[in-house]
C-alpha cells in the first residue's frame, strides 16, 4: 500500500529530548520535557542534529550522531529511538526494533516513540501489535499530535482489511492540530469511499485533498476512477489531461493508457 506523503516526519517526531521517565500513562513526549544536566543537554544536540542528516538521507552521519549521543548518556531514549530510525531506513529491521525496544524501555509511555515504533510495526507486517502503541500514543492527553497517531493507525487498519475503523480513525484525522487539512487522511478517505461505492463522498473528499496540496500521480489516477463512476466525462477527461501531461512516467498513468480502471 503506497502513501502519497513522506512518512519520515512522521517518525521523526520522537527524536528530540531528554529521557525523563514519568508515572502513568499520561506522560508528556521526551521531545518537549526540559533538559535538566549538561549530559542531557549534549545527548539532545547530537540527536537532534542526528534528526536533522536523518531527514536530508545521510543516514551514516545521523547514525553516528545517535551513537554519540548514546555515549553522553546511555539513559537518553530519544538517542535510540533516532538509532532504531536510521535501522529502519536502511531496512535492517533486527536492529531497529531492538533499539526501539531500548527507547521504550527507558520511556514506556513516551507518546511519540510509542506511535513511531507503532508505525515500525505496521510497515514490517505486524499490524496487529502496532494498535496498543498507537492507542497509547492518541489516548495520552500530553501528546502534541495526536492525528499523527490517528492517520497511522487508519492506514494500518486498510492493511487488517479493517475499513470500518480505518474510516473512524481517519475521520478524526482529518484536521491536523493547526486545523490545516491532513491531506493523507483526505486521500485515503478517499480511497475508502471509492471502493464501497460512495462516489459523491470521494470527489468531495478529494476536492479537499486537492485544495490542500497540488495534485499527484495518485490523487488524479483516483479522481478520473471517481469521475468515471459517477458519469462526469468532462470530470474525467480533465483529470486524466492532468495525469498525462505531469505524470507519464507514472505507474498510475500506464493504467490509465492500458484502461485498468479497476
Amino acid at each position: 500500500m503506497k502513501s502519497i506523503a513522506l512518512w519520515l516526519s512522521l517518525l521523526l517526531a520522537g527524536c528530540a529530548g531528554p529521557a525523563v521517565v514519568q508515572d502513568g500513562a499520561a506522560q508528556r513526549a521526551v521531545s518537549q520535557q526540559t533538559t535538566t544536566s549538561s549530559i542531557q543537554n549534549r545527548a539532545k544536540i547530537h540527536t537532534e542534529l542526528g534528526a536533522l542528516y536523518l531527514g536530508s538521507g545521510r543516514f551514516g552521519i545521523a547514525q553516528e550522531e545517535a551513537h554519540l549521543a548514546v555515549s553522553a548518556d546511555p539513559d537518553y531514549a530519544p538517542a535510540y529511538n533516532l538509532l532504531a530510525l536510521v535501522h529502519m531506513n536502511l531496512k535492517e529491521n533486527a536492529a531497529a526494533d531492538e533499539e526501539f525496544q531500548k527507547s521504550l524501555k527507558l520511556a514506556p509511555n513516551d507518546p511519540e516513540t510509542n506511535n513511531n515504533y507503532g508505525w515500525f510495526l505496521c510497515q514490517t507486517d505486524r499490524p496487529q501489535q502496532s494498535v496498543s502503541h498507537f492507542m497509547a500514543a492518541i489516548k495520552n492527553p500530553l501528546y502534541s499530535t495526536p492525528t499523527k497517531a490517528m492517520t497511522a493507525l487508519g492506514i494500518c487498519y486498510l492493511k487488517m482489511h479493517d475499513d470500518a475503523l480505518a474510516e473512524d480513525f481517519l475521520l478524526k484525522a482529518r484536521r491536523g492540530e493547526g486545523g490545516d487539512a491532513n491531506v493523507e487522511a483526505l486521500y485515503w478517505l478517499s480511497d475508502i469511499y471509492y471502493r464501497h461505492g460512495r462516489y459523491d463522498e470521494a470527489r468531495l473528499s478529494l476536492a479537499d485533498l486537492h485544495k490542500a496540496m497540488e495534485p499527484n500521480s495518485q490523487s488524479l489516477w483516483l479522481a478520473v476512477r471517481v469521475e468515471r463512476k459517477i458519469g462526469d466525462r468532462e470530470g474525467e477527461a480533465r483529470y486524466a489531461s492532468q495525469l498525462r501531461r505531469k505524470f507519464q512516467g507514472s505507474p498510475e498513468y500506464q493504467k490509465l493508457m492500458q484502461g485498468q480502471y479497476e
